[in-house]
């Protein structure tokens, strides 16, 4: 832990959510006592460590660009990763692509940090910045020549990559570290509570910005948040991704050119014909990575997960592996392309696409979208569809919805510029709390477009830089002067404006 102090507060911890936080000067000391059937009462003096401006929970895309912006600000910062590497979903999640960044034609729609790092990686054999054939209709990186393709990238080199960032900016960094609670004071995080192998520390904090992507922060410091569907609270299936080497490139990119069919459809309804496909999905999704025989796998579709609940995400896990190591195995036997294939590395995180959002004093709907609404706080866009399978049928993603039940017809297709509000990124009640990523203030169905890591790591910008007018003023981030954050994001080659992006895409229909 940073630099802890001879000063301790004694946190007392209620199991029920919402339990009150106590502070006092004390000696050290560990308590129990049952309070409520099914409930403890825990009370611990901890140390309190040294005092940072901002403290940035979660080193994902949207942590990581949070914090290089905010020391960029002049800002002292923490970022607090409870994994041992940055990078989140890319790096850890092996989600290996940064998507939402680019249109079809390799043209920027997300500028600022985003462009800088994916160009600075791509420069130093980290990354690729692909750019399509328009004579070919298959490409490996996405298939589809309409693709809104991503950068791939190499997870072990960008995690090097990050630390060498945030040494360079200096940034202080604590990894295989858990943002696990927060203390309260008039609507104000006064202290982050973390806990790693040295136990348990509370940092003071001026500002904090939640990059969990989970809004864990939020959750605990007693912000509105809302989980999953509006009927039955599931959320969309998880995946995890692994990533497999020695495929044959040439023979696989000719086989889905001769069968017209890049997800494989019509081979999957052979092999469940025949017995030989287990699975309740229906696609295969796989993409080049930096290495002509390396390729990413994000077929696995774990429908049932709850990303916010321990156990459910450790039962992800465990079922993840065993449906990696039977798709494999069917690859292998019934793929051109996959015979010689070799598993390469399996994720150790989960990649989950949903749990928390959180309820701000706006909500970017669909309806907004499909209506092209305006949004003069706009800090950012992104380029990707509307990517949010169903949580009961893993392969359906009904972005394309006849909603009678709510008075208007809308039709959402791949292409879109999809803006990002400042204000979906301010919960509520807490003043000093800031969430960029995928918990933000939105229609459930808009996390499709938002929730990938290029804009991911627009908001994570926009809020390192809202963060100083926080910390120097000691305003709100609901209180941040919208205008002035946004020029500032120009100055530093984000795009904010509509007029400054690319020609908007042809909107074309997933297949």
């Amino acid at each position: 832990m940073p630099h802890p102090s001879r000063r301790t507060f004694v946190k007392h911890i209620g199991a029920a959510a919402g339990a009150g936080l106590l502070f006092g000067a004390g000696p050290a000391a560990t308590g129990a006592a049952e309070s409520a059937a099914g409930q403890v009462r825990f009370a611990r003096s901890i140390p309190i460590a040294r005092a940072y401006d901002v403290v940035v929970c979660g080193g994902g895309p949207s942590g990581c660009a949070a914090a290089l912006a905010a020391k960029r600000e002049g800002l002292t910062v923490l970022l607090v990763e409870g994994q041992g590497q940055l990078g989140g979903m890319a790096t850890s999640g092996m989600v290996s692509q940064w998507l939402g960044g680019r249109n079809q034609k390799g043209e920027w729609v997300v500028g600022g940090l985003f462009r800088a790092i994916a160009e600075e990686a791509a420069s130093r054999g980290y990354a690729l910045l692909p750019k399509l054939d328009p004579a070919k209709k298959y490409h490996p990186f996405g298939w589809f020549n309409w693709f809104i393709h991503g950068v791939p990238i190499d997870p072990y080199g960008v995690a090097r990559f990050l630390d060498e960032k945030m040494k360079a900016f200096g940034v202080d960094v604590l990894l295989l570290t858990q943002a696990a609670d927060v203390l309260v004071d008039e609507n104000r995080i006064t202290h982050v509570v973390a806990f790693n192998k040295s136990g348990l520390t509370a940092i003071p904090a001026r500002a904090v910005i939640d990059a969990t992507g989970d809004a864990d922060v939020a959750a605990r410091s007693g912000c509105e948040y809302v989980k999953g569907d509006d009927e039955d609270g599931l959320m969309t299936p998880a995946t995890l991704e692994f990533h497999v080497s020695h495929v044959d490139e040439e023979k696989l990119t000719c086989y889905i050119e001769n069968q017209r069919d890049p997800k494989l459809r019509n081979k999957i309804r052979e092999l469940r014909a025949a017995g030989v496909w287990p699975f309740p999905y229906d696609i295969f999704i796989c993409t080049q990575l930096t290495h002509p025989d390396t390729f990413y796998v994000n077929t696995i579709r774990l429908v049932g997960v709850d990303g916010t609940d321990g156990g459910s995400v450790t039962e992800g896990m465990i079922r993840g592996r065993e449906e990696i190591e039977k798709l494999v195995a069917i690859l292998r036997e019934h793929v051109p392309g996959f015979e010689g294939a070799r598993l390469k590395a399996v994720a150790p995180l989960l990649g989950v696409r949903e749990t928390r959002r959180i309820v701000a004093d706006s909500t970017m709907t669909v309806r907004d979208l499909s209506e092209g609404k305006e949004f003069p706080d706009t800090i950012g866009f992104s380029m990707y569809g509307w990517d949010l399978p169903d949580p009961k049928k893993p392969s359906v993603q009904p972005f394309a919805t006849d909603d009678a039940s709510r008075g208007y017809r809308y039709t959402v297709k791949k292409g879109l510029n999809t803006p990002l509000p400042y204000c979906v990124m301010v919960p509520r009640p807490i003043r000093n709390l800031v969430c960029p990523g995928r918990a933000v203030s939105v229609e459930r169905q808009v996390l499709g477009p938002v929730r990938v890591m290029a804009p991911c790591m627009a908001m994570g910008e926009a809020s390192g830089i809202a963060a100083r007018q926080v910390v120097g003023v000691g305003a709100a981030f609901s209180e941040v002067d919208v205008p002035q954050l946004r020029q500032r994001l120009r100055e530093v080659g984000a795009i904010v404006d509509e007029s400054a992006l690319p020609e908007i895409a042809p909107r074309v229909d997933q297949s």
